[in-house]
């Protein structure tokens, strides 16, 4: 039941510039098994990840999935609470990479 932060990010010290993309979880059991008590995290925030600070050429295939999943589902979580200008915004800004 704890709720914690993920936090990735990167800070160049010396040119002062940096970015963090940051989620809220909840601590929820998972399986229980002969290992012991597994846990794992539920998302609470949901927004979308800035496209301006994503590198595409650095990103595999894996992480293009997961980025394209995670917008996917900011859009159908927030999407049903939003109308005109606001829903257009949200619709572009969780548009699939070009990767």
């Amino acid at each position: 039941g704890n709720v914690i932060t993920n936090e990735p990010g990167i800070y160049v010290s010396d040119e002062g510039i940096g970015i963090r993309i940051e989620n809220e979880f909840i601590v929820r059991k998972g399986v229980q098994n002969k290992y012991g008590q597994f846990m794992h995290f539920e998302t609470l925030t949901w927004v979308p990840i800035d496209r301006e600070v994503i590198v595409e050429k650095y990103l595999n295939d894996t992480q293009i999935k997961y980025l394209h999943e995670y917008q996917k589902t900011v859009y159908e979580k927030i999407s049903p609470y939003l109308e005109g200008d606001e829903k257009e915004w949200l619709k572009e800004a969780t548009r699939p990479i070009s990767k």
